[in-house]
């Protein structure tokens, strides 16, 4: 960790001191840290771009209690987190009681310029993390290896640097959806002047030329198996294309369903595969139990290594409190199990109307302790749903007891083994968080060909897909599929894991009213209208005051 840690600083050192205009000064004490030191052994380059990868689940050069940024609990400082907290809180996926100051503006559509945790830490890691990329990428040219003697190592290295450029292109497509118009640095801002704002097309179309240049025949961006899980490789990058073009309208205001079909359905043919237990993938062993076959760029998490209180620790500890943690076991059959979960946080519910939009089959309520609510084994292998001791309606705060409850992240692995208190650093998940999957391609492919196809899915190759994923969940696939089926079974397929605000929002069902949700803003039957400015979130304000290039998104205040 020294080393990581010691690249680490000098970036982030590197993107505050660009006003200071002495960058190229050496530090008086020559014991002090400079990017010649750190990158004096080869294998530092290995060890920076782990540091990069790994940006989304660190919070501190520390420890998993300790942030490096000004939130007031270090666990809402992750970018993991946040990224789905941002995705998820906003729409109908996901409720939660706790009422603190960050939560409820982002549940009930009135957050403002003020700071919250979840926008400063997601714009906050995202800017940290491309100053690492573009400190990385001034350290590992050519003539800097030729300086430092590590001229053999150049090929290797090249690898090293497409793989960071791909981190930096998703630094900014995060940027770019959550914050529209951000700010926009290169190498040639760190020691410089303060980056300039990008508009959300422009900063589109070089993200989308980064893409294209790394998934290119010959460029140096690794295929699919030639590095270890889970760093990215042409497939991540192609992925990210897809997801892109596919919010192609949403970003620039032309749709791209032709491209955002083509590049599903190259990331389709690269050799990824779907994983044939839907379960297995959100378990505390996904890394090493197969499932990560079907990923395509995952967040990596170990209780023992890369701990953190975001990633899937909080979607596991978030979602079990007490009458989660005692009714699944006996719902599940565990013998001899009296509580499923060690960490309890009690917090994250959802409400009636989303889970209606799976096929459950048996629906009943009040049934108390030891009931999942409904036939789970006649129903949809993805609801990892449970009512027991549950009202129906989904509650303000202090409703410790409304709505669905949520064990889709739960801390087992695939041979039943549960984590308990008993376990060394029981209260961390070792759970992966997918990014990005194969589920996800074949979903992107099918809905590009029905927004081709007058809404209705035609390509025998597309419902071919799907049948496997509806095969996989052990319901029957429809004679016809149209843009809302498919809507509704993005939900099935990829609930909590980060997707629910931009499909909402490219379907154009965010901001209307004839699209509501429980408490959707701040009303119990939702059947509101939003503004339409809240289809991005704010510039936070710390970065309008240190850079004045920055203008305010529109809707919120100056």
């Amino acid at each position: 960790m020294k080393k990581y840690t010691t690249i680490l600083a000098i970036a982030i050192l590197s993107l505050f001191v660009s006003c200071v205009k002495d960058l190229d000064t050496l530090p008086l004490n020559e014991t002090d840290f400079t990017s010649e030191k750190a990158y004096e052994n080869a294998e530092s380059y290995l060890q920076g771009l782990a540091y990069i990868n790994a940006y989304w689940a660190f919070v501190s050069q520390n420890d998993a209690g300790s942030s490096d940024i000004e939130v007031e609990n270090a666990g809402q400082s992750e970018l993991c987190r946040q990224y789905m907290i941002l995705n998820e809180l906003t729409t109908d996926e996901l409720k939660t009681w706790w009422g603190d100051g960050y939560s409820n503006p982002l549940q009930y559509h009135s957050w403002s310029d003020a700071p919250n945790n979840a926008m400063v830490a997601v714009y906050t890691r995202c800017m940290k993390g491309i100053a690492l990329v573009n400190e990385f990428l001034l350290q590992t040219t050519d003539a800097k290896l030729e300086a430092r003697g590590h001229s053999s190592h150049k090929a290797e290295v090249a690898g090293y640097r497409a793989e960071a450029r791909f981190h930096r292109a998703m630094f900014y497509y995060l940027m770019m959806d959550f914050f529209g118009n951000p700010p926009f640095a290169l190498e040639e801002n760190i020691g410089g002047a303060v980056p300039k704002q990008i508009k959300r097309a422009d900063l589109y179309e070089w993200i989308e030329g980064q893409l294209l240049d790394l998934v290119a025949d010959g460029s140096d961006m690794p295929s699919y198996g030639a590095v270890p899980y889970p760093r990215p490789t042409k497939g991540s990058a192609m992925a990210l294309l897809a997801r892109m073009y596919l919010n192609a309208e949403v970003y620039t205001g032309t749709p791209q369903w032709q491209k955002a079909k083509d590049a599903a359905d190259a990331v389709c043919k690269m050799g990824y595969r779907i994983h044939d237990n839907y379960q297995e993938l959100f378990l505390e062993d996904n890394t090493t139990n197969g499932a990560a076959e079907e990923m395509i760029f995952a967040i990596e998490y170990d209780r023992d290594h890369a701990q953190s209180w975001g990633g899937t620790t909080h979607l596991c500890s978030g979602a079990f409190g007490d009458n989660l943690s005692k009714g699944l076991p006996k719902a599940l059959g565990l013998t001899g199990v009296t509580a499923m979960h060690p960490d309890t946080w009690d917090g994250y519910h959802i409400p009636d109307d989303l889970v209606a939009r799976f096929e459950l089959q048996g629906v009943t309520w009040g049934g108390g302790d030891g009931t999942f609510g409904y036939d789970r084994a006649s129903s949809d292998k993805r609801a990892f749903f449970y009512n027991g001791n549950q009202t129906q309606d989904f509650g303000t705060n202090e409703n410790t007891s409304g709505g669905w409850l949520c064990w889709k992240w739960v801390n087992m692995d695939s041979e039943g083994n549960i984590r308990n208190s008993e376990t060394v650093n029981f209260k961390f998940s070792s759970a992966d968080f997918p990014v990005f999957r194969l589920a996800e391609m074949y979903l992107i492919y099918a809905e590009a060909d029905a927004r081709l196809n007058g809404g209705t899915v035609t390509d025998p190759v597309a419902i071919a897909r799907i049948k496997e994923l509806r095969d996989r969940a052990g319901v029957a696939t429809p004679a016809s599929m149209d843009l809302d089926w498919l809507l509704d079974e993005r939900v099935r397929e990829l609930l909590w894991e980060g997707h629910r605000r931009v499909d909402l929002i490219r379907y154009g069902y965010f901001t209307s009213a004839s699209f509501p949700w429980t408490y959707k803003g701040g009303v119990k039957e939702g059947n509101v209208e939003l503004d339409s400015y809240r289809t991005i979130f704010p510039i936070i304000p710390s970065d309008l005051i240190a850079n004045p290039n920055l203008t305010q998104n529109e809707g919120y205040k100056q």
